[in-house]
């Protein structure tokens, strides 16, 4: 390992990461991302599907270029580091679903582990219950992985399983820039595949190239220093290291900074952007995600690093959370500003009985 690999594995290396994004993140808003939304790797997948017609709620439609850099800049590091592995197998259906259950938690939030942070700098009182939600699920999550959780092993696969979300992301990148419009609606207007915001969060966004350099700098960063808002408590809690948790504390630290000398911090619980007041159903979302998050192995943006080092179940982790961001709009389990949606605290439920039927069922088979 070079010197600068165990620099930033290191806790002043992964503070250094933290603080990077803190920083970059409230920038994004300044530059047009939505309000305390300057990267939230579950609401940019929830977007993405909306552009891609997954779901048809105009307001938030969009496909995020920072998504986009986070995977090419992961798999840039990881070939340059001649860490890009392909490998699969470590039961990729359920992490599929698992991505589903903990988009559907986060969005009953209104964030993923991300963005509860940057909610937190930027003074949005409703990101506390979110964070000891999370907090509470991954605990959830570590009991399984005490009693033997385990989705098994993954196993080397052809170099070109490992490409296929790479070009996936090139392939949603071209259409951001071209935004086809094959279709036509019931008065002629050109429609389709491709939709985009016109109002709401979904037309809020920063210049393309700054976004994509965004996404590609912490996607080499968080890839080299395996950044994770999700491991960063189970580590801290399972295995007494802290060295991710400083990179998190740095983060909302740095984000609290540039969000006061940038004039985005607004103190509060009421009237903050992309955000509801219903204290238990932000606790109770996040407990979903952060114990889906835990039992996948990581946070969303740690699923799309791996996913660029060409592990093919991060990779339908990824694709789970899309599919699933879709079926929260179409199924009104996503919340809204004005609350949570009709369907939203049933599916929280149903959803943590679900991830603990799969604690308590999945064992790595004897002898594999």
């Amino acid at each position: 390992m070079s010197a600068i690999s165990r620099f930033i594995t290191s806790r002043w290396g992964l503070i250094v990461v933290g603080a990077v994004i803190g920083v970059l993140a409230p920038v994004l808003v300044k530059l047009g991302n939505p309000g305390n939304m300057g990267i939230c790797m579950v609401c940019f997948d929830r977007d993405i599907a909306g552009a891609l017609g997954l779901h048809r709620a105009s307001v938030v439609q969009y496909i995020r270029p920072e998504i986009i850099g986070c995977l090419l800049g992961a798999l840039v590091a990881a070939l340059s580091f001649r860490e890009f592995k392909p490998r699969t197998g470590s039961a990729p259906l359920v992490r599929f679903f698992l991505g589903m259950l903990a988009v559907f938690g986060a969005l009953v939030f209104l964030g993923c582990p991300w963005r509860s942070y940057l909610r937190l700098s930027g003074g949005d009182w409703n990101a506390i219950p979110g964070i000891i939600g999370l907090v509470a699920g991954i605990g959830i999550g570590i009991l399984f992985l005490k009693a033997g959780f385990s989705l098994g092993r993954s196993r080397p696969a052809p170099k070109a399983m490992g490409w296929v979300m790479p070009v996936v992301m090139v392939i949603l990148l071209v259409m951001l820039i071209a935004a086809p419009q094959f279709g036509r609606d019931a008065n002629g207007n050109p429609t389709g595949p491709i939709f985009f915001s016109t109002t709401g969060p979904g037309s809020q966004h920063a210049p393309l190239i700054i976004a994509i350099v965004v996404g590609l700098v912490i996607g080499f960063l968080a890839q080299r220093s395996r950044f994770c808002t999700v491991g960063a408590v189970r580590d801290a809690i399972l295995l007494k290291d802290s060295r991710l948790l400083y990179g998190v504390l740095a983060l909302i630290v740095a984000a609290f900074f540039t969000n006061l000398t940038l004039g985005q911090f607004t103190p509060g619980f009421e009237k903050q952007p992309v955000a509801h007041t219903d204290t238990l159903w932000n606790f109770g979302g996040m407990v979903l995600a952060g114990l889906a998050f835990t039992l996948a192995g990581g946070c969303p943006g740690r699923q799309l690093f791996l996913a660029g080092e060409g592990d093919g179940d991060a990779a339908m982790f990824v694709s789970g959370m899309i599919v699933g961001a879709g079926f929260a709009h179409n199924f009104s389990i996503a919340s809204s500003t004005s609350g949570t949606g009709a369907f939203g605290p049933v599916t929280v439920i149903v959803g943590v009985v679900i991830c603990i039927i799969i604690g308590l069922t999945m064992r790595e088979p004897k002898g594999a």
